[in-house]
Formats: C-alpha cells, sequence, structure tokens
C-alpha cells in the first residue's frame, strides 16, 4: 500500500458527508461507507476515515473533526479508519465525536444503524469484502484486498488494518463487468499489500493471474491500471500481462522507501536496492513506455549522509518520475519509533533534496513527452490522464471521454498541447 497521502475528500450527498484521509484503499471505503450510511437511514451525520501512516496525517484529521463541528454544530461525528485503530482513546475523547466503527466492520450497512455511541473498537477482522469506490466519475477502483503480513519496523497500519485478506476472484471479474457496463472505461486495482493478492485464496491465484482473467473476461475494459505494490512480489505472470497487454495501463507505483540496503534491512523490507533497479529494468525492456512513481522516506533512523545520498541516487538509477516523500514520522508502537533518531533538521534537508530530485525527474519526463500524440482519458477540472498516468491539459472535454492530444509544452507539473479528436 503506498504511503502517499491524498487530499481530504468529502462528499455529502443525502445528508451523509465523508472525509477521507490516506490512500486509495480509504478513498474506496469512504464510498462505501456513504453508501452504507444512507442505506442505514442515516442524515446529518460526518464521518472522519482517517489515516494513520503519519503524525501528521492523524493531526490534519483532529482538524478536520473539530471544522465539521464549527461548522454544523448538530451534526453527529463518527471517527474510523486506521489512525482510530491505532489511537481509539484519543479520539473517543474529542468532545466533537459520538463514537467509532471499527475498520473491519465500516463498510458494513449495519454498522451504521442507530444512535452508536461507542468510546470503543472491536478490530475483528473478517474476510475482506469487495469495495467499490470512483473518482470523478472517471475511473472505478476496485478494493480487492486488504492487511498486511508483514511487519516493517515503520509501518503501524497491520495494526489498523489486519491480516492481508483478498476478494475472491470471481467476484471481481464479474464486478469489473459491471463497472464497464455502467460506463467506466478504466478500472484501477487497489489494496493494503496488493502484490499478496491471493495468497489466503484456496487456489493462491497471484496478482498476476487476476490481471489476466480481468482482460480476458471482461473485453470491453479499455483501461486497468494498479495502485502501489511492493517489488519483490511482482510474479512472472504479471510481468508478462505488462509486456504482452496494452491495455494493462504501463505505470507502477512502487514501495521502495529507501535505497540503501542497510536502511532497508533496519525497515525490515523485503527486498535490496538491487531488486527495485532490475524490477525498473526489466519491465522497461518489456515494455519501453513503463513509467515509476515511489515512496521514499526522508530521515529513517540511524541514517547517515552516505545512505541517504542512496536513496537520492534511486531516482535515477531507477528512473522514477513521480515520487511521494515522507519525512521519517515515528508511529506509536512500532520499533523504528524506539530507533535513533535523526536531527528533523536533517530529516527536511534530505525530503527536500528528494523532492528536488522529484520535481527535475518529472520535468524530464515531460520534455520527453513533447512532439508525440497521446490518447488521454478526460478528468474533471480540464485535466486528464495519459496511458502512463501523466496529467495532460486537455480544456473541456467532458470526463470520461477520451481524446488525442498533440502535445506541444508543458509547465514542469503536466503537459499541454492540442486536442485533435474525441474518440
Amino acid at each position: 500500500m503506498s504511503a502517499a497521502s491524498v487530499a481530504p475528500k468529502s462528499v455529502a450527498p443525502e445528508g451523509v458527508e465523508v472525509v477521507n484521509f490516506g490512500c486509495r484503499l480509504n478513498l474506496v471505503e469512504g464510498e462505501a461507507m456513504r453508501r452504507a450510511a444512507v442505506a442505514a437511514g442515516r442524515r446529518d451525520l460526518a464521518i472522519v476515515n482517517t489515516c494513520g501512516v503519519t503524525g501528521e496525517a492523524v493531526r490534519q484529521a483532529r482538524q478536520a473533526i473539530r471544522r465539521l463541528k464549527r461548522e454544523a454544530p448538530s451534526r453527529a461525528i463518527f471517527v474510523t479508519g486506521c489512525a482510530a485503530e491505532m489511537e481509539p482513546a484519543g479520539f473517543a475523547a474529542m468532545p466533537e465525536v459520538v463514537g467509532l466503527v471499527a475498520n473491519g466492520v465500516k463498510t458494513a450497512r449495519e454498522s451504521w444503524l442507530g444512535e452508536r455511541e461507542d468510546s470503543g473498537l472491536d478490530s475483528v477482522f473478517g474476510r475482506s469484502p469487495l469495495e467499490e469506490g470512483f473518482e470523478d466519475h472517471t475511473r472505478a477502483f476496485l478494493a480487492v484486498q486488504n492487511g498486511c503480513d508483514h511487519r516493517c519496523t515503520f509501518c503501524a497500519i497491520p495494526l489498523g488494518r489486519g491480516v492481508s485478506r483478498s476478494a475472491p476472484l470471481a467476484e471481481i471479474t464479474a464486478a469489473a463487468a459491471r463497472l464497464v457496463a455502467r460506463g467506466f472505461h478504466e478500472i484501477v486495482l487497489t489494496g493494503v499489500d496488493l502484490t499478496s493478492y491471493g495468497a489466503d485464496l484456496p487456489d493462491r491465484p497471484a496478482l498476476g493471474t487476476l490481471v489476466r482473467a480481468i482482460l480476458d473476461s471482461v473485453p470491453g475494459l479499455a483501461r486497468l491500471r494498479l495502485s502501489s505494490i511492493d517489488c519483490i512480489e511482482a510474479d512472472a505472470e504479471l510481468l508478462a500481462a505488462f509486456a504482452g497487454e496494452e491495455r494493462l495501463m504501463p505505470y507502477l507505483h512502487l514501495s521502495l522507501q529507501s535505497g540503501d540496503d542497510m536502511i532497508l534491512k533496519r525497515m525490515k523490507r523485503r527486498h535490496a536496492r538491487a531488486d527495485a533497479v532490475a524490477l525498473c529494468d526489466e519491465l522497461r525492456r518489456r515494455r519501453p513506455d513503463m513509467t515509476f512513481g515511489a515512496d521514499l522516506i526522508a530521515g529513517f533512523p540511524t541514517e547517515t549522509e552516505e545512505m541517504a545520498a542512496r536513496t537520492l541516487g534511486l531516482v535515477e538509477d531507477c528512473g522514477l518520475t513521480f515520487l511521494h516523500v515522507f519525512p521519517f514520522s515515528p508511529r506509536p508502537g512500532t520499533p523504528a519509533a524506539k530507533m535513533p533518531p535523526v536531527a528533523s533538521n536533517l530529516v527536511k534537508d534530505r525530503a527536500r533534496r528528494l523532492r528536488e530530485a522529484g520535481d527535475a525527474a518529472l520535468r524530464r519526463h515531460l520534455r520527453g513527452r513533447i512532439g508525440r500524440t497521446l490518447v488521454v482519458l478526460a478528468e474533471r477540472g480540464g485535466i486528464g490522464r495519459a496511458p502512463d498516468f501523466t496529467p495532460v491539459s486537455i480544456g473541456r472535454a467532458p470526463p470520461g471521454s477520451f481524446t488525442k492530444v498533440a502535445v506541444a509544452g508543458h509547465d514542469g507539473r503536466k503537459l499541454f498541447g492540442k486536442c485533435l479528436d474525441d474518440i
């Protein structure tokens, strides 16, 4: 699961407002919670779906709770998500909060019946339900996996999500067919540890098997994407799918975290630096237009300048384009929180240098697209996405439509050019 934090997203149809923090999975679950609460007959309700990846994410959630209460003092506010699982007493003690809802049951209609006033959580994680979410009526998300069996020393997510659980393959392919029938052209598969998909199912299908099954059984699907994956767990069938399936989009976001082998060991990551470089090289060999993003942590405990330089060098060695950079944030209950910390000024400086390297890499990537004609899937706000996830300015193309763009330039963040026609 990507540690990347996305901007909080709020929706409030029928008197139920959901404010999401954190990963794409939370966004998918946020939409499922809204539907469940509406189905349960709830009105004048706000749900704060928290993220526990960083201390800053927790702070922002608390801030949002206070804002929601100021805006509508009579509205009931419930809190759920990973941060609520990790720090239930702190959220329950907030005077604005009516109750907490456990991560494992938050998308169930029954969880929103009546006026719950829970001050604690029953953290039971059953079979992973298949959840669907949507983004601006452009792309659909399928949460096919939840939880994590690994114990990275910096990560508290297993405390909030439980062990790895997968949705059955047949349910996923059926859901994908329904989404295409509803008019969605792009589906994104997401999960906490997506490459562990299938390990808990009877026939143990790998992620590559799932990708093939979706593409084979849903021929009307124009685009299939993956969210963040662990580079060491990319299976052979997945690599082959990237090479041979044009409908599988040539973009991967990798959970790398560091480019130094000693730091990776102290993080209890399962890959070495060379593994990350080799995966990127192999995928580019098979699919020359492959583009990569990555999560990188700056200033992990015990990190020296030499170690930080090796992470910085990973941007070039892996050919990374879209970076999510995080200054190390100690999370309560994790082994890394007890390790010798790096001085805060050094952490900030290393994060700054990584972001600058990421900005430079993005500009190089954008320059390399000038002169090309790209097929872009339109989103709201005059922006669309090329197959490699590059943002493209497209003017007034209707959200969810495809258009060809002759790329003429860039502004450092996105491409722009002439829209040739709608497809």
